[in-house]
Order: C-alpha cells, then sequence, then structure tokens
C-alpha cells in the first residue's frame, strides 16, 4: 500500500541512513555527551564527528591497526554474527588483475593454514553453519566482506571460528592446486551471470562513469585476468590489501562483547603486513566531455530509460548539519516520486518512474531517474518526466505536501525504533561494515527519530527548493537507452532528447486531503466470539466468531511492536478446475490495487499516511491470503483495510489496464536466460500442464480485460471460509475487540463453488529425452533439471520432512562435483516440494545453469549420486554435516513468527497442522543413513524421472521444433 514509506525504508536500509544521522545543534544539547565523555578520546568509527556515539557497541584498535567493534545481541538466540572486511574491492585493481579481489574471496574460503584444502566448508557444517547463507563472502568495487552466522555459538566453537577466520585473511592457500582448481569456478560464476542484463549494466557503468576507474572494472573481473591469474600474482594482491590496517573486525551475537574482543586479540594481534602496502589509486572524478547518451539494443529487454547527474564524490565529516541535509534532499526526491507515481497511474507515457540519490563506489554523488516508457515513443517518457523534475526545481512545495512526506518519514523512523531492540544481529552488524564503507558513521534509530522530530522547522518550501536543484545540478548529465527495437541514429536522438529544452509541467502536483479511515466503507455491527479454545503445548488461541470467521491468536515479544497480519480466504489453488484456465495470475498484478469502496488506490495511500499499513496479496494451494505487518497502535485500521477490501472491493480499471501492461512490456525479458525460462514455465510444467498454473503468454495478457477480471475475482472475494491469523506483539483482550469490530462484522460467508473433491496436480510422465525450452540470451548458457515425484499432503508430512536431509545431501555432493571439482557450474540447487493441500504433486528436483556442452555431464552427475545414494548409506560424518545445520536452522527460525505462522496456515480447520508441528524438530533430525537409503530407493528411481533442458535458440534447429512439440506452444 504505502509505496513511499517502503521506498524510505529501503533506501535507508541500504546506505544506513538510519545510523549516519545525527541531532541538529539547536537540540544537541538534549543528548550531549558529558565533558568527560567528551574529553574522551572518541572511539575510531566517530573520528572527526559530532554524531553521538551507539553506547551499545564496543569499539577498538589492536597494536598492528586492525580495528573492531562487538556487541551482544541475543537475536536470534545463541547465534553469533562475524564480519570481516577488507578495504580492497575491484578499484584497487591493476589492469591486469581484474578480478583478483573476488578470486581472493574465493580462495579465502577454499582453505587456509587451519584449514586443508577444500575443507572449509565441511569445518562450518559440522559446527551448524550453512553454506552459502551463513557462511559466505562478497566482493564490491570497494570492499571484500567474509561472512559467518555461527548457530548455537559456545566458547569452543567461536573460538574455533574465529581462528579459522584469521588464518582466512591473513594466510590462504595460494598454492598451484588451489587455484587451478578454483579458477573454473570464478570463471563459471562469470560466464552464469553473462546476458542481457550484464550487457546493460556494463553499457550503464561505461557511460555513467566515463573517465574513472569504475567504468571498466566489475568485480567479477574478465575471462582473460582470470584465466592468467597465477599464484604468484594472486600472492602479490594479498599482501598489498590484506593486511590488518586495511581490516575491520564486526561481532554481534548472544555473547559478551569482553569475550568477543579477547578472541579477537588472541588470534589477530600476532598478524603483521608482508611487503608493501597498497596505496588506493586515484578513482577519477566524472568526464564533462565524455559521451551523454547511449544506446542499447537488446530485443529481450523491455525499453528502459536510466539518467543520471553526475557529481564528484568528496569526502565529508559526518556532522549533525550533513546528516540534516540528507533528510532534507531525501523528503525532496520522494515528493518527486510521489508525483511521478500519480502521473503513471493516471495513464500517459511512462509504465514507472523513479527518482534516487546514490554515493556511489566512493566515485560520484549522483542523482539517477529511471523511467520505463509505455510505448515505443521513449522520448516523450523522458520528456513528460524531466517536466515533472522542471517543476520540482521551479517551484517550491506546499506546506500540504511537506507534511504529508513528514508524516511518512516519521512512521519509517519509529517503526526503526521500535523495533531496534529485536533487531537481528547480523542486521546490526552489516549496518557497522555498511558504515565503514562509506566512511561513515552509526547511530541509534532512537537517536534518528529524535532528530527528525526536532528539525522540523528546517523543512521549509525554499529549503526543499535548493535541495531539489542541487540534486539535478551537476558536472555531468547522461541518460542510456535500452531498447528491444532498433533506433535509427538512437545516440543522436537520445542526446538531443537530453538537451532539449523542457517545461515545467503542470498539473502534476498531487492534491493532499485529509482523509481518515472513517472514509473506509462501514462493515457492520460487531460480532461476537461463539466459542474460544487455547491450543494445548502451544501459547496460541483458536475463536471462531458468530459469522463463522475463525482467528488464530499469538501474542508475544519476538518482535517489539511488530504484528503479522495473515487473512486466508476462499480455496486458493484447490479451488480451481484443473481443466479450466483462469486468471489467478492476474491477482498479484491488480487486485490489491484496484481499490475499496470508493476509494482508489491515491486514497488508500493519503489514508495510510504515516501509519504501518499495508495489503499484500499471495496465493496459496489451499486459500488466498492478504498479509501485512502492523503494530498495536495500527491493528484495528489495518483490520478494517483488509476486512474492507472483501466486503466492499472497488474494481477500478487503471490498475488492470496498467498490469496488463507492465506484462507485455516485461514478458520477452522471461526468455532472456536459462533462468528465467524456467521461472517462467517450470511451474506449469512439472505439475503436468495443469491449467491451474498455466503460464499466461502474450495472448493472455492481450485477451485480459477489466471486466473478465472482476468477474473471476468478485466471487473469490466474497465466499468462503476465512482464517485470521495474528502473531505478534499485541495484547489479546484489545486485538480480540479490533478483530470482532471488523472481520466479526463481515456478513456469514458463503460457501465457495467447489468442484468434486480437491484435484491434485500430476507429475509428468518419464520420458528418455529431456523435455526442451529455448531461450534467447548468451549462446554458451544453458539451463538443465531433472526431477523425481514424490507425495503430497498433511497426513505423510513426515516424509517431506525426511526428505529435506536427502536433498540436502544430494544438494552437497552436487555441489562439490558440478562446481568445487570441476567448476561447470557455479549454481546447482536441489530442492524438495511436497505440497500439503494435494495427496500427490510433490518432486524432489536438481537443476543448474552451465554450458550447452556440460548438459550431458550435469545429467550423468545427478544420475550418479541418485544411483549411490539409492545402493550405499551415507556416512556418518557426512549425515552428520547436514542434520546439524538443519537443527540450527529450525531453531532459529522458530524464534520468529513467520516461521509459526507458515507451519500453521489453516491450523483453524485442521487441528492435525498442531499435531505433526510438535515433531517437526525430530522428523528433520532424527534419521539414520539407512533411512536416508530407503528414502532414495523409494524416490530417486531412474524409471520415474522427468528431464527438462533450456538451451540457447541457436543451438539446434531441432530443439526448436522439439520445444514446440513438447509443450504445444510457440515462444
Amino acid at each position: 500500500m504505502n509505496i513511499h514509506t517502503r521506498a524510505f525504508c529501503r533506501f535507508f536500509a541500504q546506505f544506513t541512513i538510519f545510523a549516519a544521522i545525527a541531532l541538529p545543534s539547536s537540540v544537541f544539547a538534549q543528548v550531549q555527551e558529558t565533558e568527560a565523555e567528551i574529553s574522551a578520546e572518541k572511539p575510531w568509527l566517530y573520528k572527526g564527528s559530532d554524531v553521538p556515539i551507539d553506547k551499545s557497541w564496543t569499539f577498538g584498535v589492536l597494536d598492528n591497526g586492525l580495528r573492531y567493534a562487538v556487541k551482544n545481541n541475543g537475536v536470534p538466540p545463541g547465534q553469533v554474527s562475524i564480519r570481516v572486511r577488507i578495504d580492497a574491492g575491484s578499484l584497487m585493481e591493476q589492469d591486469h588483475e581484474q578480478g583478483f579481489a573476488h578470486f581472493m574471496e574465493h580462495l579465502s574460503f577454499r582453505g587456509s593454514t587451519y584449514v586443508p584444502d577444500g575443507e572449509a566448508k565441511r569445518v562450518w557444517q559440522r559446527l551448524g553453519a550453512t553454506f552459502g547463507s551463513d557462511s559466505n563472502a562478497e566482493t564490491t568495487p570497494t570492499q571484500t566482506v567474509y561472512k559467518l552466522d555461527l548457530p548455537n555459538a559456545n566458547p569452543t566453537s567461536l573460538d574455533e571460528s574465529i581462528k579459522i577466520i584469521s588464518g582466512m585473511v591473513s594466510a590462504p592457500g595460494l598454492n598451484t592446486i588451489a587455484v587451478n582448481a578454483e579458477r573454473p569456478v570464478v570463471l563459471a560464476e562469470l560466464q552464469e551471470r553473462q546476458g542481457p542484463q550484464t550487457k546493460v549494466q556494463d553499457a550503464t557503468r561505461e557511460l555513467f562513469f566515463a573517465g574513472q576507474r569504475l567504468a571498466s572494472r566489475a568485480p567479477i573481473g574478465t575471462p582473460e585476468s582470470l584465466a592468467a591469474a597465477t599464484p604468484q600474482m594472486l600472492q602479490l594482491f594479498h599482501q598489498r590489501w590484506y593486511r590488518p590496517e586495511n581490516t575491520v573486525i564486526v561481532i554481534a551475537g548472544d555473547g559478551e562483547p569482553a569475550e568477543f574482543e579477547a578472541l579477537i586479540k588472541k588470534h589477530f594481534s600476532a598478524w603483521k603486513g608482508k611487503g608493501e602496502a597498497g596505496v588506493a589509486p586515484d578513482f577519477g572524478d566524472p568526464d564533462s566531455n565524455s559521451d551523454i547518451s547511449r544506446l542499447v539494443i537488446e530485443p529481450t529487454l523491455p525499453r528502459y530509460i536510466s539518467m543520471v547527474v553526475a557529481r564528484p564524490w568528496e569526502q565529508v565529516d559526518d556532522t549533525i548539519a550533513y546528516n540534516q541535509q540528507l533528510l532534507i534532499d531525501l523528503l525532496a526526491l520522494q515528493m518527486i516520486n510521489r508525483r511521478l507515481e500519480a502521473r503513471a497511474r493516471a495513464g500517459g507515457s511512462y509504465l514507472q518512474a523513479n527518482v534516487n540519490q546514490e554515493d556511489v563506489s566512493r566515485s560520484i554523488d549522483g542523482t539517477f531517474v529511471n523511467i520505463v516508457p509505455l510505448s515505443e515513443d521513449w522520448a516523450a517518457a523522458l520528456k513528460d518526466v524531466r517536466g515533472v523534475i522542471a517543476d520540482a526545481t521551479t517551484q517550491a512545495p506546499s506546506e500540504e505536501d511537506i507534511a504529508r512526506e513528514i508524516a511518512e518519514f516519521d512512521a519509517a523512523l519509529a517503526i526503526g525504533a521500535e523495533g531496534y531492540a529485536t533487531e537481528a544481529a547480523r542486521k546490526q552488524a552489516d549496518d557497522i561494515v555498511n558504515a565503514v564503507d562509506i566512511r561513515e558513521t552509526v547511530a541509534t534509530p532512537q537517536t534518528a527519530l529524535d532528530v527528525f522530530r526536532s528539525m522540523r522547522n528546517l523543512y521549509t518550501p525554499q529549503r526543499l527548493l535548493e535541495s531539489t536543484q542541487k540534486l539535478f545540478d551537476g558536472t555531468a548529465t547522461r541518460v542510456l537507452l535500452t531498447s528491444p527495437t532498433v533506433v535509427d541514429d538512437g545516440k543522436t536522438k537520445l542526446a538531443a532528447a537530453l538537451n532539449e529544452e523542457v517545461s515545467a509541467a503542470s498539473n502534476v502536483r498531487v492534491k493532499q486531503a485529509n482523509l481518515g479511515f472513517d472514509a473506509l466503507p462501514r462493515i457492520g455491527r460487531a460480532g461476537k466470539v461463539k466459542s474460544s479454545e487455547k491450543i494445548s503445548r502451544f501459547d496460541i488461541e483458536k475463536l471462531i466468531l458468530s459469522n463463522g470467521v475463525r482467528v488464530l491468536l499469538f501474542p508475544n515479544k519476538a518482535e517489539q511492536n511488530k504484528i503479522m497480519v495473515n487473512a486466508r480466504f476462499g480455496r486458493g489453488y484447490s479451488g480451481l478446475d484443473p481443466s479450466e484456465e483462469n486468471l489467478a495470475w492476474t491477482g498479484g498484478m491488480a487486485l490489491m490495487a484496484s481499490g475499496i469502496g470508493k476509494l482508489g488506490q491515491e486514497e488508500l495511500d493519503k489514508i495510510t499516511t504515516g501509519r504501518r499499513i499495508g495489503l499484500g496479496f499471495e496465493i496459496d494451494d489451499d486459500a488466498y491470503e492478504i498479509k501485512a505487518d502492523t503494530r498495536a497502535a495500527d491493528l484495528e485500521d489495518q483490520l478494517h483495510l483488509i476486512a474492507a477490501k472483501l466486503h466492499r472491493p472497488r474494481w477500478d480499471e487503471a490498475p488492470v489496464i496498467r498490469g496488463r501492461a507492465a506484462s507485455l512490456i516485461g514478458y520477452d525479458s522471461f526468455a532472456a536466460s536459462p533462468q528465467a525460462v524456467l521461472q517462467r514455465d517450470l511451474e506449469w510444467l512439472v505439475r503436468g500442464k495443469d491449467l491451474r498454473w498455466k503460464t499466461p503468454d502474450k495472448d493472455d495478457f492481450n485477451a485480459l480485460t477489466p471486466k473478465d477480471f472482476k468477474k473471476f475475482w468478485k466471487p473469490i472475494l466474497a465466499s468462503g471460509p476465512i482464517e485470521l491469523m495474528l502473531f505478534g506483539d499485541f495484547d489479546r483482550d484489545e486485538a480480540v475487540e479490533a478483530v470482532l469490530k471488523t472481520f466479526g462484522a463481515l456478513k456469514k460467508r458463503k460457501p465457495d463453488d467447489m468442484p468434486d473433491g480437491v484435484k491434485s496436480p500430476m507429475f509428468p510422465e518419464s520420458k528418455s529425452a529431456p523435455e526442451i525450452l529455448v531461450h534467447k540470451g548468451d549462446q554458451e548458457r544453458a539451463a538443465a533439471l531433472i526431477a523425481w515425484p514424490t507425495g503430497g499432503g498433511l497426513e505423510n508430512i513426515r516424509e517431506s520432512r525426511r526428505l529435506e536431509v536427502l536433498v540436502s545431501i544430494f544438494n552437497d555432493r552436487m555441489f562439490e562435483i558440478l562446481r568445487s571439482q570441476e567448476g561447470a557450474s557455479y549454481s546447482p540447487q536441489v530442492v524438495n516440494s511436497w505440497p500439503v493441500a494435494f495427496q500427490s504433486g510433490g518432486y524432489i528436483s536438481a537443476s543448474s545453469q552451465l554450458t550447452p556442452s556440460n548438459v550431458d555431464r550435469f545429467y550423468g552427475v545427478a544420475e550418479f549420486i541418485a544411483k549411490d545414494l539409492r545402493e550405499k548409506p551415507v556416512s556418518p560424518d557426512e549425515l552428520k554435516r547436514i542434520v546439524e545445520p538443519l537443527r540450527q536452522l529450525i531453531a532459529r527460525a522458530s524464534s520468529g513468527n513467520s516461521f509459526w505462522m507458515s507451519q500453521l496456515e489453516g491450523a483453524s480447520y485442521n487441528p492435525k497442522k498442531f499435531t505433526v508441528l510438535r515433531t517437526l524438530l525430530s522428523d528433520y533430525t532424527v534419521i539414520t543413513p539407512e533411512e536416508v537409503q530407503q528414502l532414495a530407493q523409494k524416490y530417486l528411481k531412474d524409471s520415474t524421472e522427468w528431464k527438462l533442458l533450456v538451451l540457447p535458440e541457436g543451438n539446434a534447429k531441432a530443439a526448436v521444433a522439439k520445444d514446440a512439440a513438447s509443450t504445444g506452444r510457440s515462444r
């Protein structure tokens, strides 16, 4: 619903402005440190800053120059999050070293002084960490960060982990065997990233950062530099950049800061840099004399315009005044975004447009504009958006405009402050790392909120006008057009369109109105509780209301002042006829945006301004779901909004038309890569082409009308059972009262028209050859999948949980062979799908992206692993390395409400969901090697396997012909 609030939160999360904010001088005395504190030496992160220190962190510096920050945070319980940041990324590489920072990351994880080559993953698994999610790393243009979220941390495992990490960064395995073994893995990753999107990203970087190092350096590197890398060359890179003075260690988790400090000192104090230290090169400034336009022709991507107003990046003092201006700039941009969105909703030349400011890789301070034109007339879209911007840069906003954005900002900041005590340790550790990378500080969300509320007098129309003008003034302005069709003399035309004088657009400012929730339709008289039942062994209460609505209440303090709401209604996919095409795929496109009563999307945005209220829509196998996260103060209005959507839905045509346009514009992108094709077609194909999951094509989108949309969804919203789930931080009695006023006031629902019994989807028949689909992207990319049918239903859910063990072993072995040993693929994946709402239709699938020449190798490896699992029990060590991470994953997930809500959906109608939940942990973790073998023998049969292959369009004419014949569709 409140898209601007969400955008605001995403912006803060990405650039840690929540954490980088400070108090204005007019109120600084309210939180100013004492004279003694001022005289004491400030922590290293706060040097040169007057930002109040977040004293929940302990900062320190070792004698060798290594800096650290540690903190106690017990969310989730038992876990400790460790981050090691090296101040070296792709911008520090010499020309012949492109990709070395990323290559070094791989080698450090592969093996080091304390871990034999190839054993690191197994060490973390034995400690309960899942490789790829709990233990991982990332390389950017400006840093390399090693990450470990250690579950069930104890003094022994923590000591061992930090010891291993110290060896990873100080003495990784850089011998010939390791380098040659990991090289194919890095090259496979580079290959899998190739495609239309990468082509556009490279072109954008070259244009936007012309004259700067960032223009020609991506962290992944080049095939030539990676192929030429030798252990000696990598060792020289390591010596220059992997040094204690370039390192920051952050530890946040369920433990004492003094213990974290002691372990850092124990394992890192003796580390000394070798050889001559690297000197960071000049990243360069934007070149005002370079090209201002570029055209990229890419048939599989939608038409897209990206523009930048570039200014040189400058190191700033993270002061109070600096952060005040950041907030003013952000508010100014949000007003433009609101106007752009309102214009798009009303119909016009573009589907979507937005503006944002970003400091990119310490290279430019840029204002970015992104536009999706509605038609081939991209010039009109660019002109219209520039007209909206021109209006903002020539005329100050009104007090009403400012007041609305202030309310949104205040709500977003308040939510951050309310949830800080239960914010995950890993998130707070990442915030410190990001602050170091952008050379700024951190502060508590409460400080940010105090700042904001005390500086409202600074949000004057004139200051916001000046801010907007500065945001669109720079050293260089450049624009790139991505087009699916050739544009004659496109580069020149694009430059001319950018240089064309535009007049300030009229009638683009959103009219503000004092709308409240009383504008929503009244539902009726409050209902009553017909029955109440406490669920034994769970702190959950089930209510049945007088109108038949069922409610599950789970009040708890897992996440402070956050309530998860899930209103489940109807039958979902199980209630649809498998023999008839349907419009279920249109729900996420336009159902929530089509309004309520007399209120359209714009009016709903207004009544939810400054509130934590939303409307998200999903379809499950056994229900349709309207979801939201809210807080106690907004709960009743949140429930009113959802109930009113069911009671008096509005059927605005504009969201349907806009959604149809978006689908048509983006449709060809689903043929741009093998992974995109799988995303488009797999769910339909693996269910035997069941029409309930039919993949819509262009004909379907073109045929969609608002009338048909309403005809399909109106009876679904009006009929069938309702289950309301409230999980989170609320008072039970107050929540019940809110429920009775809203959902309790709904009319008794009519039974939905169910087909004769629930018909389960059917797994496709096994064939000797793969079913073939075609993509239009890189000729050296393909995707292969092999799948086996399993089962479904709640009655045999224990089988599904045990299959997770089998699947995890399968996945681990594929990783070892295809990635670690052969480098044939970077991303093999094995999954278990078990539909609880159906008695069949489940499957195990193994898939991977790879080159066409490696397809047969993939199928051979998958069938070899399946055969080996059938014929031999796994070893006790292999089983332990799989089961322990699963155990820890469940333990951590169960500390949050999303886990319990997902497990108990539909439980008010099917009490067995409570029963089977009691054995969840043991079902996943109490299993023998012999039982794993029996599962493999039962399900991983050669006679039932089904294969799917996605090949490049030009790979073979036979592939195209076979695709048309096997799918019965034209792609």
